[in-house]
């Protein structure tokens, strides 16, 4: 089976009072395996490049389902507008009717992108029907590992670019609002925050929580990472800096891979198939 004979299937099911609407790309025989990939915001289930699509194909042409959908408030579904971190009722309506339509498959895996992938981390845990979970430069943001990532990776490779020493030498590149950014960014960084009498009763930043659902979740997991991009280079920082972090990364349950030049998106052909193919082969064990 070749992906341009990939059998598509638009399938709508409910959320609550909602309509959700997704494509299920199916293998010619009945799998047993199955991939819900999970979109980041703002998009919809094409995903940039297409690159949702061609991965859904590329997964059915190897004999593995793969649905891609909708949550509410983007594409087509109905609903408000919501955040990464208020789709739990969305996914279990997804992974509902994805069971429901391939009543064979024994082994589903959450597939994300960017805060998809933050998405699946927290989630995975409270299903015992998920497996595993594939993570694509998952999302870990907060203003200090922006500050920190930014600094250490954006300015210190802008200085071994000839480009930036053209345009420095010509006049044409604007040093003191470069400098200024850059203090900025350091004193984001590296200054201490103020003391707040109301932090106790908030949630914990956004790379706690996201290790805390990995830590809960004792499925396998494949960590795939972009070089040449920021997200993922401030979640590599996280990851190293904090001890936790370091020994389930080490764990082995779970498998890491990085495409070293390749964008946030992976937009070129070469990366999307890399991808594509550390997906499938992880998911057949192999």
């Amino acid at each position: 089976m070749s992906i341009e004979d990939c059998d598509d299937r638009a399938l709508a099911f409910r959320c609550g009072d909602d309509w959700l609407y997704g494509v299920l790309s199916m293998p010619d025989t009945m799998p047993t395996q199955g991939v819900l990939i999970v979109v980041g915001g703002p998009q919809y289930r094409a995903g940039s490049h297409r690159q949702f699509t061609l991965l859904a194909r590329s997964l059915a042409a190897n004999g593995i389902a793969a649905m891609r959908f909708d949550y509410r408030g983007m594409g087509d579904s109905e609903g408000a507008l919501r955040d990464f971190e208020t789709i739990t009722s969305d996914l279990c309506a997804a992974i509902d009717a994805f069971t429901k339509a391939v009543p064979g498959m024994r082994e589903l895996v959450l597939w994300g992108l960017c805060d998809a992938a933050s998405a699946i981390a927290m989630y995975a845990a409270s299903d015992a029907r998920v497996s595993g979970v594939v993570m694509l430069n998952p999302w870990v943001r907060t203003s200090d590992g922006l500050a920190r990532a930014t600094l250490k990776h954006y300015y210190r490779g802008r200085l071994l670019e000839r480009d930036f020493w053209r345009k420095l030498l010509s006049g044409r590149f604007d040093l003191a609002g470069s400098l200024a950014s850059m203090a900025k960014l350091a004193r984001s960084a590296f200054s201490p925050g103020k003391p707040d009498a109301a932090a106790s009763s908030r949630p914990s930043p956004l790379p706690q929580r996201i290790l805390a659902g990995m830590q809960a979740f004792q499925g396998r997991m494949l960590v795939i990472t972009s070089g040449a991009d920021l997200t993922a280079r401030e979640f590599c920082d996280a990851a190293t800096a904090m001890p936790a972090w370091k020994r389930l990364l080490e764990a082995p349950r779970v498998t890491r891979r990085q495409i070293d030049k390749a964008d946030h998106t992976f937009s070129r052909r070469m990366w999307r198939d890399q991808v594509a193919d550390w997906t499938c082969a992880w998911i057949r064990g192999e």
